[in-house]
């Protein structure tokens, strides 16, 4: 399998168990057609988000500052990240606002596929790396688990309270 189908695959997955426990179609967010998105703008916002992503994991290792009982919380691993994704998809601003609400779920969706890719890459070191390593890449493996999980949420416009317990979606 290509790591594309592979990558759409588990996204697929991921959506199916999100539908199965809302019991309700999932939202497709709006996007800014009055704004068209090129494919420069595109590319620099995501490589944004990656930063942010790469910056608050390093920190999270760094640190250890969000680790508990039970693994650590999306929210507290990545908050930076989290919030970049959620102004990607922001559709009403506050009427004092400088700029506009621009949503861009098109830069929201290839941070999905980023996530998922992440995912698989894990999981392939924590099979064939040492056992540091192996460690490493499962508590890497498990904080990006439960981000691909929030960003999927946030991006279909669910609750933590629509799914209940996040391990069991």
């Amino acid at each position: 399998m290509s790591r594309a189908n592979a990558i759409a695959e588990l996204l697929e997955e991921r959506r199916e168990r999100l539908l199965a426990s809302t019991g309700r179609p999932l939202r497709i967010p709006a996007s800014d057609d009055e704004v068209p998105l090129t494919p420069e703008r595109r590319r620099y916002l995501f490589e944004e988000a990656v930063e942010l992503y790469w910056n608050d994991l390093e920190w999270e290792n760094v640190t250890q500052e969000e680790r508990m009982e039970g693994g650590p919380l999306p929210e507290l691993t990545f908050p930076g990240f989290l919030a970049y994704v959620r102004g990607l998809l922001l559709t009403q601003v506050r009427p004092d606002s400088l700029a506009p609400a621009s949503p861009r779920p098109q830069v929201v969706e290839d941070l999905l596929a980023f996530l998922a890719g992440r995912l698989l890459d894990l999981q392939e070191e924590v099979r064939e790396g040492s056992p540091s390593d192996g460690d490493r890449a499962a508590l890497e493996y498990r904080m990006t688990d439960g981000l691909l999980d929030r960003v999927l949420m946030t991006f279909h416009g669910i609750q933590a309270e629509d799914v209940g317990i996040l391990e069991d979606v």
